[in-house]
């Protein structure tokens, strides 16, 4: 629903993204976690875990995000900016996979690059997988603004974290925002990842804050701000939303990906 509305505006060329090589995933994760995986082996904890059942399918799909990322990363690098309608599976840390998450397509890209990175998470979950990979790494800063009693219930600690209490409007998010977006600046990253998920949403069944379509573009605004005012490359991925009616979430989604093309395209 999200590609054939983004294809109606006529500015996107939409490539199907290519399958990741296991090596490269390899560079981020433990080998042996992703050998099991690919063969389908994972114990039944495992799999629990991630919250999909093993199939040829998930792996190829898995494979197609992660090198969706990948190549949003080189269109950035080329042209300013890189969009997938995919990725941002920021619950996957180094050794297993959770939150129907299976590899985490950031930590991948960026051991891949081997730049000074920022990862701006603004999914409604915190990115827990990405603070794990990126705690203790000088070269990478990881903020995530998400609901303090959502899931994870065992948050891990990024470089900033900002939390939000159930039913959060607009304002307030945005003034944390605002606040907090200077961090990364400060930080000096060479290339910014945006998680860009919806689920704070009003109408999200997940999400738990009540922010409206309205304020999403604002949050949008902001960060697009900032990041060309950086002068960085910036790379977009999807991340969550689950509202109900789902086109809710594709016309939140839409409008990031539109917004993004409106200030970051040369």
């Amino acid at each position: 629903m999200l590609r054939d509305l983004l294809s109606s505006a006529g500015v996107f060329e939409f490539v199907e993204a290519p399958q990741a090589d296991p090596q490269t995933i390899a560079l981020a994760h433990d080998p042996a976690y992703v050998q099991a995986f690919l063969e389908g082996t994972l114990d039944a904890a495992a799999v629990r875990r991630l919250g999909f059942p093993w199939s040829e399918g998930l792996v190829r799909r898995t494979l197609g995000s992660v090198g969706g990322t990948l190549a949003a990363t080189r269109e950035a690098l080329d042209t300013g900016w890189g969009g997938t309608l995919a990725g941002g599976t920021h619950h996957a840390f180094p050794g297993y996979g959770a939150g129907f998450c299976v590899f985490n397509d950031f930590a991948v890209s960026i051991r891949s690059l081997r730049m000074r990175a920022a990862i701006l998470d603004l999914d409604v979950h915190q990115g827990d997988g990405t603070a794990a990979f990126f705690e203790h790494d000088p070269d990478v800063f990881t903020l995530s603004l998400h609901g303090a009693h959502n899931f994870p219930f065992r948050k891990q600690r990024s470089s900033l974290d900002v939390t939000f209490d159930d039913g959060t409007e607009d304002a307030p998010y945005l003034d944390a925002l605002s606040a907090a977006l200077p961090q990364i600046e400060g930080f000096g990253p060479r290339i910014v990842f945006y998680q860009s998920g919806v689920d704070g949403l009003r109408e999200d069944t997940l999400g738990r804050l009540h922010l409206s379509l309205g304020g999403l573009k604002q949050r949008d605004q902001l960060v697009f701000e900032t990041i060309h005012r950086m002068g960085v490359p910036a790379v977009v991925t999807l991340g969550g939303g689950y509202a109900d009616p789902i086109e809710r979430t594709v016309e939140a989604h839409a409008q990031t990906f539109l917004f993004a093309n409106l200030s970051l395209a040369p």
